[in-house]
């Protein structure tokens, strides 16, 4: 799967590898528990943010864009170091 081309499974982009595609699969498939910890992580993110990620990977990017100010790039890294840390 190429770069930024969706994964119609996950909703992901597919440039996420092995370990981290994994992990991202249990937190989408646990959003709710999730959601709480992602809010502990990025205080800007309001509740109804993250009602629209609904544990998709790309929106959570998105949103971090919006209210932090990220690059595309620096938003997956964050999510990268946060995901490591589940």
């Amino acid at each position: 799967m190429g770069r930024g081309v969706k994964d119609p499974m996950t909703g992901g982009t597919g440039v996420q590898t092995g370990d981290s595609e994994m992990n991202w699969d249990r937190i989408e498939g646990n959003w709710k528990q999730f959601k709480g910890k992602a809010k502990e992580q990025w205080g800007k993110l309001t509740d109804d943010d993250l009602d629209v990620v609904e544990g998709k990977r790309d929106q959570l990017a998105g949103r971090l864009q919006e209210r932090y100010g990220y690059a595309k790039d620096q938003a997956s890294s964050e999510i990268d170091t946060w995901l490591s840390r589940q």
